[in-house]
């Protein structure tokens, strides 16, 4: 999947980044890395949702697919 031509490589990250740039990143101007860094966390914990379903991971949660991953050794 990491041909040039396939689209859906990283569509997941790519659109997570995208969302992310738009509403946060380009909003502010950061004076240290220090502060860009704790801004894009504080972002990512306060409006990231880790127990809504997602359609990524078979309908299931980060936590719950994590967790079932873990579990099978994989």
């Amino acid at each position: 999947m990491r041909r040039r031509s396939n689209c859906h490589d990283n569509a997941v990250a790519e659109s997570f980044f995208q969302l992310l740039k738009r509403e946060r990143i380009r909003r502010r101007i950061y004076t240290t890395r220090a502060d860009a860094a704790s801004d894009v966390f504080g972002y990512i914990e306060m409006f990231y949702n880790p127990r809504s379903q997602h359609g990524s991971n078979q309908g299931l949660s980060p936590v719950e697919y994590e967790k079932r991953f873990l579990e099978s050794g994989s």
